[in-house]
């Protein structure tokens, strides 16, 4: 019985420490199509850095290659992890950024807010126009650009 419990030990002791070598990566929700994403970017900065990446637009501060704000890397958060800890630090990371998109897209383009599976329009209105923007005459234009990018 006391080697059964040795050898239990050991097996615990070593996967404790295996544990700790290892980096685990929580897979976050990703609903943007890629093109669809790469076409939002494309619109907002043709999918460059901005220099300098953060730049004031209609009284607002924007930042990065998606011209994110503050307050919807907030929203962001809600689904999309911590993104970096920090809105300019991730909005300055095009990974960041992306994922930025696919949280808060996670968070407002989903069925039950828009009583359908969400498309590019949804996504790229909501980008644009906030929560409501796909329903918002206001985001169409926006929209036509993405919709331009994508054919």
């Amino acid at each position: 019985m006391a080697v059964v419990i040795t050898n239990v030990l050991i097996f615990c002791a070593v996967f404790v420490a295996a544990l700790g070598t290892e980096k685990y990566h929580v897979a976050l929700p990703t609903p943007v199509p890629a093109d669809c994403l790469r076409c939002i970017c494309i619109v907002e900065s043709n999918c460059k850095m901005p220099s300098p990446v953060c730049q004031i637009d209609v009284g607002s501060l924007l930042c990065g290659p998606y011209q994110i704000k503050d307050d919807y890397w907030n929203d962001a958060r809600m689904k999309g992890g911590d993104l970096m800890g920090s809105w300019r630090k991730c909005t300055a990371d095009m990974g960041c950024s992306g994922e930025t998109v696919q949280g808060y897209m996670a968070r407002f383009a989903v069925i039950s807010r828009l009583e359908h599976e969400p498309t590019c329009e949804d996504f790229a209105r909501i980008h644009n126009g906030g929560p409501n923007g796909y329903n918002r005459t206001s985001t169409l234009k926006y929209w036509s650009r993405v919709k331009e990018c994508l054919n």
